[in-house]
């Protein structure tokens, strides 16, 4: 079988290969990529990525096409979610309650979740039901969120403040929401562009009581107005300097959970340690792999708690893809969540 998929590298050096997926050995599984969605690092890649095209596309819901002879998880026909990263089961780490730590992961072994067709690891699927492509694939990037919150271990009717309204970000802010935030704010670029005004239309469908905008308000003053001690918890979505703006906000003992990366040499901030030491702040910075809490980010999601149609303003095609992304880049269309159907709907 061949299969087309996409890599990509700065300036938006999207390119399409094609590959031959031979049958599946006795413990994989050849599935259908049906969506992907484009992930904040995709996004990094063809902006800043300066070496080798990474291949795009992590964020994916699948059906199964054929299985090998020793898996019996799922059968062809499955809706499936494709997991980036798994658990191996058998390390110190998993064997020992802490499976977060495994350094023995099952990957997506080079291939793009951008493209037709992959070969995975039968334990790399989590079967769903009752959601459409476009909508499951935001499985993932849920987890992420969700993971960010558990990190930042909101106290019930706690402030939290989530920086960057990305879709990331938006999510953190809803799951927040749900897990007893009394009172969420969320900070973005100023709503000047078609990008913009939609993420700050859904953040206040998903409940974030305000929005703060960069540029035209200081963040700290618009937050110290109302909270003069600063907040609990700060998740940080945004780019890396943002957590710069995170220590300004944050209370004593407060949280500091972040996620926001950069791959254009601007992953570095100054940090003043004796600040951290005598506030007593926790700085807990967040990375969900293994995949962990994709069951009940897609439960979240059948079930509407999360909603996805909200998020997914776009889809798109192969040939659609630079356009997509340029789009997402500068703000010119409305895009909140974009996901790819390889095969079209």
């Amino acid at each position: 079988m061949q299969t087309k998929g996409l890599f990509g590298k700065k300036y938006l050096d999207i390119r399409q290969q094609t590959r031959d997926i031979s049958p599946p050995d006795e413990d994989h599984v050849i599935v259908k990529i049906r969506a992907c969605g484009v992930c904040g690092t995709d996004i990094n890649f063809v902006r800043d990525w300066d070496a080798d095209p990474m291949p795009l596309g992590h964020e994916i819901s699948a059906e199964v096409v054929e299985v090998g002879k020793n898996v019996t998880s799922v059968k062809p026909g499955d809706s499936v979610i494709v997991e980036d990263c798994s658990m191996c089961g058998v390390c110190e780490h998993c064997k020992s309650g802490q499976p977060q730590f495994c350094r023995t992961m099952y990957n997506m072994e080079g291939q793009p979740g951008m493209g037709e067709y992959m070969s995975v690891r039968y334990n790399c699927l989590v079967k769903y039901s009752g959601l459409d492509h476009a909508s499951a694939c935001l499985t993932e990037p849920l987890a992420v969120s969700l993971t960010s919150v558990l990190n930042a271990q909101i106290p019930l009717g706690g402030i939290v403040v989530v920086l960057g309204p990305g879709p990331l970000g938006l999510m953190s802010a809803r799951v927040a929401k749900l897990y007893g935030a009394a009172h969420v704010i969320i900070t973005g670029l100023p709503a000047d562009n078609p990008r913009e005004r939609a993420r700050l239309e859904l953040a206040a469908k998903f409940g974030c009581d305000e929005f703060i905008e960069v540029g035209k308000q200081d963040v700290e003053a618009e937050i110290k107005k109302k909270f003069p001690n600063g907040v609990d918890r700060v998740i940080v979505s945004s780019p890396p300097e943002s957590v710069r703006d995170a220590l300004k906000i944050i209370k004593f003992g407060g949280i500091i959970t972040f996620y926001g990366l950069h791959f254009g040499g601007k992953s570095t901030i100054p940090v003043d340690i004796n600040d951290l030491i005598f506030r007593k702040i926790s700085l807990i910075p967040t990375f969900a792999e293994p995949a962990i809490n994709f069951p009940v980010s897609n439960r979240l999601l059948r079930d509407g708690l999360v909603d996805a149609k909200a998020l997914v303003t776009h889809t798109f095609g192969f040939d659609q893809t630079r356009e997509i992304m340029q789009s997402i880049i500068d703000g010119s269309k409305p895009i909140v969540k974009a996901v790819m159907l390889p095969h079209g709907k």
